[in-house]
Formats: structure tokens, sequence, C-alpha cells
């Protein structure tokens, strides 16, 4: 393993390489991150350090991984799970603009108005192309909500390796990628937004199984690596972590509904408190398992 230092110095080197192959200037690379052009080139000489979110822009408007940003492979081992190959964007470094700006407003529509109501039409013009432009890049409209698919993939293992890479403790990471998956904010409900027209079109649509279990495969194996790892540490009871896993996955997916949905009652804040408290008493303790503690002193027996 690199010491800290070289990483940073080799994450910079992997920015700066990405600037010199891409089409425009230093500062207009700045501006497509939203980022400030001062602060960019503080980072690339390494008197600040790029924040998590500023890795993630860089991965999207650069069309490569967060895990190829910190490690230099797409595959490089990390402490949330790889998306299978069929699961992942097709964004790399030479990918064309106009594939990566059609996509990102197609993903946007879909989110705002629902599958169902976009058209080819409707994403030429907000991208202020014509209709034969986006079918080059995508034949159907089946193949705009794929790969909708795989950029909500990436985007949930951009941010979760630029927030959890460096959190050593799996208490912490778990309730990391807890809060990581709330629906609050206009990026997180648009993912959720996506997520929940996927599930309906794969309950319909068994070629669409395929690509939505390969995608929510590696969130869920992210969730029982963190809690296998947070029972080697200790710091989590003892028991299955694929029940615990199946068990907190399940809860997420429903709580993060019923919020979407307006449920009555249902908020992000309330969302997180049944998290925690699931956490707390199923994982942390172990009460899913047979042990129902029933005062503090008893928990820390």
């Amino acid at each position: 393993m690199s010491a800290p230092g070289t990483e940073h110095d080799e994450l910079r080197e992997r920015v700066r390489g990405l600037i010199r192959a891409m089409p425009v200037a230093q500062r207009e690379f700045a501006a497509g991150i939203d980022l400030d052009a001062t602060k960019l080139s503080k980072a690339l000489t390494g008197t600040r350090r790029f924040s998590p979110h500023e890795l993630v822009r860089i991965a999207e408007y650069s069309g490569v991984t967060v895990n190829w940003l910190l490690h230099g492979s797409d595959d490089a081992a990390t402490v949330t799970a790889v998306p299978p190959p069929a699961a992942r964007s097709a964004g790399h470094p030479e990918e064309p603009e106009p594939r990566r700006r059609i996509l990102e407003t197609a993903w946007q529509l879909i989110a705002d108005r629902g599958y169902h109501k976009v058209r080819i039409a409707d994403i030429a013009r907000a991208c202020g192309t014509s209709p034969a432009a986006i079918h080059y890049h995508f034949p159907t409209k089946a193949d705009v909500l794929t790969e909708a698919l795989r950029r909500n993939v990436k985007l949930a293992f951009d941010r979760q390796v630029a927030e959890l890479h460096a959190v050593g403790s799996a208490h912490e990471r778990l309730l990391k990628l807890v809060e990581l998956q709330l629906p609050v904010g206009p990026v997180l409900r648009a993912e959720w937004s996506v997520w929940l027209q996927v599930w309906n079109e794969s309950a319909l649509d068994p070629k669409m199984r395929e690509l939505y279990w390969d995608a929510y495969n590696r969130w869920y194996r992210t969730i029982a690596m963190t809690i296998g790892s947070g029972q080697e540490q200790g710091t989590f009871a003892p028991g299955d972590p694929d029940q615990l896993t199946a068990q907190l996955t399940a809860l997420i997916d429903g709580l993060g509904i019923q919020v979407l949905t307006g449920k009555p009652g249902s908020s992000v804040a309330t969302m997180r408190r049944h998290l925690r408290d699931f956490i707390d008493r199923a994982i942390v303790h172990g009460f899913a398992h047979g042990a129902h503690p029933s005062t503090e002193e008893d928990r820390e027996a």
C-alpha cells in the first residue's frame, strides 16, 4: 500500500492527466466540475485536498471512477463492493462529451417526469440537439433507461469510495452508508426516483432483471462486507451478515419508498432514526439473534 503522501501525489497526477486529455482548458475543466479555478489549482499543487464531493464531480465529468482516481484501477479493492461489469457505466476518459451530456440530461428528465412520460424528442430538446443525435448514442428509449441505471450505480459507487475509503471503523462506515442512501437533496432524490422506475420496469420486463440484480447486488454486498468487517473488529455482535443485510436493505428500501411517495408521518429524519435504531439493536447489540437485554447494564455485560 502506498504511503498517504504518495497516494495524494498519485491522485493529483491522475487529475492532471485527465485535464490534459480533455478538449478544454483547466479553467473550463474547473467550471465543468463546479469548482473555483483557484481551488482546483491549489488542489493540483498540493496546498489543499480534493473533497469527496469534488472527487465525485471530477469522476463524473471525466468519465472515470473515484476508485480509479484514488487507486489507479476501477477494480481496486476498497471498502465498498466493486460493481460487476454488466452493471457498470460505460464511461471512460475518451467518452465523447455529447454522449455524457445526453445521458446526464436523460437521467434527470426520467427522474423528474417519469420514464414513460419522457420522449426521445424531449431529451433532444433539452440537450439542444436532434432526435437522430440521441438515437446515434442510444438506439431505443429502453437503452436510455438501462444507461440511467448504470449511471445510478456509478454515482453510488463513486460517492461511497470517496466518502469511505479513509474510514477505518466499520460502525462509522455503516452509519455513513445509511446517510449516503437517504433521499435528501436533489441528486439523491433523483437517484431514488430512477431506482423506483427501474424496479417497476424490471418487475414487468424480464430483460431488465439481470442488470437490476447486478446493480442491486453491489449495494447488498457492500452492506454485508461492512457488517462482516464490524464483527471481525468486535464492534458488532456475532450473527449472520447475510441475514442482517437482507433485513437492513429491505428496511432502507421500504422507508425510502415511504419518503418519496409522501406517506403521512414519513420523513428523512424519521427514516434516519428507524435505520439507526435497527443498526443499534440488531447489528451492534445482536437483538436479531436472540439477545434481548432489558437494561443498559445488560447490553454492556
